[in-house]
């Protein structure tokens, strides 16, 4: 996975189903048109992946499944971000 500015971590798939979890309540905020909500929400999805992922050198050549945004995402970024979130959220095949 990488976090879009920050680097790449590798996870195992011991912790996908967690990871899933967070994507749905992210999906969740999205549809909600909650832009707190949404932040909170990718807040966590990203410190999971910081706190359960390894982290990779920049020059690691792995194939990225997953591409997150920043936490710095901003509100208008999250609002564009839902549209995306709305129908399979951001963890392939949870």
């Amino acid at each position: 996975m990488r976090i879009l500015g920050e680097g790449q971590y590798e996870v195992d798939d011991v912790h996908v189903g967690r990871l899933g979890e967070l994507d749905a309540a992210l999906r969740s905020a999205a549809a909600s048109g909650n832009d707190e909500e949404c932040v909170v929400g990718l807040r966590a999805l990203l410190d999971a992946v910081r706190d359960l992922g390894t982290p990779l050198p920049d020059d690691a050549p792995t194939p990225q499944d997953v591409m997150l945004p920043d936490e710095g995402t901003s509100r208008r970024h999250v609002r564009e971000m839902q549209e995306l979130l709305a129908d399979e959220g951001v963890i392939p095949g949870r």
